[in-house]
């Protein structure tokens, strides 16, 4: 556990480093467009409405999930993908990308994925802020569930970076892994309940499915704005979640600090 805790200090201390190279980068992301930082709402706004007409007009013809509008629970599932899926993959990229450039000079590397999480989470909290806004047009009010968000948050977070850091580790030295994760990512987001309803899948099937991390963090997600349930009622499911995080942490930080120093000899 040395090697987590050797990691986490090094993020702390290196907080506004962080957050200072992650306004930069989303500053220059956008910096020749017309219209600038406004794609990171246009961008993912487009994408709704696609699959919108595809799986709610489409496939559902319309039919609510419950008692919830079918666009407001589809949108409680995009948003979070949204952000996770080009988060995992710029994240597993960001050693890779700029260790040419951060070599020749001190610079603490596993921060690198961590300016990727926090520049991408700036759109994020964008779309939350829609989401409420939706949220109120179609007067859903999960209530008192929304006190679980920053548990769901905590969630999503931890995963983010110790997934991140382990991929971004291993896509340096092995790039088949790299590609092997994109493919993932497309296939994952049809193995996640962000399209389909739970409910209506096959219980031996389902319980092969909730042992995607991304199962628990949609559900998560949706449980919180739409209402549903605690994240402490099912116990069984929270231990094996948080062991994966544990176990995806404890193993990404021993590979970090093992290759850290030949990074660029794989380039």
């Amino acid at each position: 556990m040395k090697a987590v805790f050797q990691l986490l200090k090094e993020q702390y201390d290196n907080k506004h480093l962080i957050f200072r190279l992650a306004a930069f980068e989303q500053r220059s992301k956008f910096q020749l467009h017309y219209l600038g930082a406004l794609w990171q709402l246009f961008s993912p706004l487009m994408q709704v409405v696609v699959f919108f007409v595809i799986f709610g007009l489409g496939i559902r013809q319309g039919k609510d999930v419950g008692d919830t509008p079918f666009f407001v629970w589809l949108l409680c599932g995009l948003i979070p993908w949204f952000f996770i899926s080009p988060t995992v993959l710029q994240a597993s990229n960001s050693i890779h990308k700029k260790i040419n450039m951060v070599s020749k000079m001190k610079f603490p590397v596993s921060v690198l994925p961590s300016i990727v999480i926090v520049g991408n989470s700036i759109s994020f909290f964008v779309m939350l802020g829609v989401l409420g806004i939706v949220l109120a047009i179609y007067s859903v009010f999960s209530g008192a569930y929304l006190l679980q968000l920053p548990y769901y948050l905590l969630c999503l977070y931890a995963f983010l970076y110790v997934f991140t850091l382990f991929s971004a580790t291993i896509a340096t030295v092995i790039r088949d892994y790299y590609n092997f994760l994109q493919a993932g990512m497309r296939m994952l987001f049809f193995l996640s309940p962000i399209v389909w309803v739970p409910a209506s899948m096959p219980e031996k099937l389902l319980a092969i499915l909730q042992m995607n991390p991304f199962y628990y963090i949609m559900t998560g997600f949706r449980d919180t704005f739409i209402g549903g349930r605690w994240f402490y009622e099912d116990l069984t499911y929270m231990a094996f979640f948080w062991s994966g995080i544990l176990l995806i942490g404890f193993i990404g930080s021993h590979v970090f600090h093992k290759f850290k120093n030949s990074f660029v000899d794989y380039l």
